[in-house]
């Protein structure tokens, strides 16, 4: 009896241990979100957690600087554009992926997934070279470019994941039944790996929306990225304006998520 007890009550320990340390992986998670959303508020005139009273200061003054609301339709532009080919050319590559078999699927994998194994720096220096030699060097074609390349790995990975719960048997009944290639992918695949478009379509996005390396080496003339405007704006100022420009950052992100939330469910989406 006595043996029992202490195996129930090791148990026990190791579970209380085990969901303090998730609780510390959350409270270590979430804290800097948290701050950063507080300082936010602060009717202070620096940075600051706990903020000094309440205020919604900061975010005119965000709205009422140019160069913040330029970089942030800049960054929301590219984005989006980088979301929507980004996905569509991850779904023919998955697709291109599981036809391919034997050796070269391993590689194609790899090839596909490169842009994550390459240090961002050593990418975007190689870009700039090439967009360069092709005329579109500081450019927001060229731009646009990286940021697709950078962005694509995650909405690949994404679907890529979606297709292999797909049962193979499922094509096969629909071509058994007189189905053409792209009505079993129309009516059968995409309906179910839609939840895994759809994530992969928010990675892209909210990576795109947060790049700093390529956009710095790469941006156009005249013209920044929301980070790159936040990052001259630090230089000269510390302003809570910065903590707001964040905090509509993670409102973007969230928002994303949600909507994913609302049409496919993220159980459904993992």
């Amino acid at each position: 009896m006595s043996e029992r007890s202490s195996i129930f009550g090791g148990q026990g320990v190791a579970s209380f241990g085990f969901a303090l340390l998730i609780v510390a992986l959350y409270v270590f998670l979430i804290m800097p979100l948290i701050t950063i959303i507080g300082a936010s508020f602060t009717s202070g005139l620096m940075i600051e957690f706990p903020p000094q009273g309440f205020s919604l200061q900061w975010y005119r003054e965000f709205f009422n600087r140019q160069d913040l609301v330029d970089g942030l339709l800049m960054s929301l532009r590219i984005a989006a554009i980088t979301a929507l080919v980004t996905t569509v050319v991850a779904v023919m590559a998955a697709l291109a992926g599981q036809a391919i078999g034997g050796r070269l699927s391993g590689w194609f994998q790899i090839g596909m997934t490169l842009p994550l194994l390459v240090p961002e720096l050593l990418t975007a220096v190689g870009l700039l070279f090439f967009l360069y030699k092709i005329d579109l060097g500081k450019t927001v074609t060229g731009l646009q470019m990286g940021h697709i390349l950078m962005s694509f790995p995650y909405a690949y990975v994404s679907v890529t994941a979606a297709l292999r719960q797909v049962p193979p048997s499922l094509e096969e009944a629909s071509s058994s039944m007189g189905a053409t290639g792209w009505q079993t992918f129309r009516l059968v695949i995409l309906p179910l790996i839609m939840p895994g478009v759809a994530m992969g379509g928010i990675f892209a996005f909210i990576n795109s929306f947060d790049l700093y390396t390529v956009s710095l080496l790469l941006k156009p003339l005249g013209g920044n990225t929301l980070p790159l405007a936040l990052f001259d704006f630090l230089t000269y100022e510390f302003k809570p304006t910065a903590a707001a420009a964040a905090t509509i950052s993670i409102l973007l992100s969230v928002a994303g998520v949600a909507i994913v939330q609302r049409l496919v469910g993220l159980q459904r989406a993992f």
